[in-house]
């Protein structure tokens, strides 16, 4: 296991607690927690329900690995390994939720034009007419910008529709986008969140948003739009940029980590395509691997593991299991 710091520690220690609580009341109460588990993604069938992951692997030197096989893989679900029942690693379409943060503290320092950039580029990567995306923006709520479709020139036209106003409610937004999005048939779906990072008005906690985006298999990329000055990557970052993320991006690093999603940081026009095309390649690259849930009912941690010492395997959480799927 590696070695957590103490912010990481922190953080995996309220996220414990969360899950804790979200497993003893799973199965008697309704909700979004007990939904997801009687609705699980229908991507695969054997015969009996199965749980799907979504898993990205890369070597030591940070590269997709983009080779793998389902002999190359196992699941080890509350330390007992499980059989893998379906694999796939072939392209198939995108659905994007792609969460635009219209809040006013994007209306600085060109914030706003950058996330734009990225936003553009984003769409740019997708397959005219095969892939897909709904365009969302926030403040203090979630408004429908565009909804989802293959058509990615509507899709470009409605970002001059998003201008920066109002109070920020971040991780609020991504929990309502993440709903959406899992509601959509692709089985390669993900929320991609163009932010500051900057959070002054959600009801829900990181660690509560990313506990349910796990749930539902919705992977969570955050594209953050910062100064060069805090974009470790920029050649005119400071030294502290280069060794933590600003304490606005901190939280949501991890929020996306524990769904199985990624950062990115986007301070340039330059940065923002790099940002959008290593979202979209990851996307691509995804392996779907299906499994038979364990019988104790709650929240089942995972952990998918290759042979391979210096690949990393990135995928969400765990599961929630204690009701039956629904046909």
């Amino acid at each position: 296991m590696p070695y957590l710091n103490g912010k990481e520690l922190g953080y995996a220690w309220a996220m414990r607690r969360f899950l804790q609580a979200l497993a003893i009341v799973l199965v008697p109460s309704t909700g979004w927690a007990q939904e997801a588990a009687e609705n699980p993604p229908a991507m695969f069938r054997s015969g009996v329900d199965l749980v799907t992951v979504s898993a990205t692997v890369r070597d030591g030197r940070g590269r997709l690995v983009k080779d793998l096989t389902r002999k190359d893989f196992e699941v080890i679900d509350r330390g007992q390994k499980r059989a893998i029942h379906e694999f796939r690693s072939e392209r198939a379409p995108l659905s994007l939720a792609i969460l635009f943060d219209a809040s006013g503290s994007m209306d600085t320092a060109d914030r706003a034009t950058a996330a734009r950039f990225a936003a553009f580029h984003l769409i740019s990567s997708l397959a005219d007419g095969g892939d897909e995306a709904g365009l969302f923006a926030f403040d203090s709520r979630l408004r429908e910008v565009a909804p989802f479709t293959v058509d990615t020139r509507a899709l470009k036209g409605a970002l001059g529709e998003v201008d920066p106003f109002g109070a920020t409610s971040l991780h609020d937004a991504i929990s309502a986008a993440a709903e959406r999005v899992a509601a959509r048939p692709m089985a390669r779906r993900a929320v991609v969140v163009l932010t500051d990072g900057v959070d002054t008005a959600s009801r829900l906690t990181p660690a509560e948003v990313s506990a349910k985006a796990a749930a539902i298999d919705v992977p969570v990329y955050i594209i953050a739009t910062v100064l060069p000055l805090d974009d470790p990557g920029s050649d005119r970052a400071t030294p502290g940029a280069k060794r933590q993320a600003p304490a606005s991006i901190g939280t949501i690093e991890d929020l996306s980590r524990w769904t199985g999603g990624a950062l990115y940081y986007s301070s340039t026009s330059a940065s923002a395509y790099q940002a959008a095309r290593a979202v979209i390649d990851e996307l691509r690259h995804l392996y779907l691997i299906a499994f038979e849930p364990g019988a104790e009912p709650g929240w089942h941690p995972i952990e998918i593991r290759t042979p391979q010492k210096d690949f990393v395997v990135r995928t969400r959480g765990g599961y929630v299991a204690g009701a039956a799927a629904r046909n």
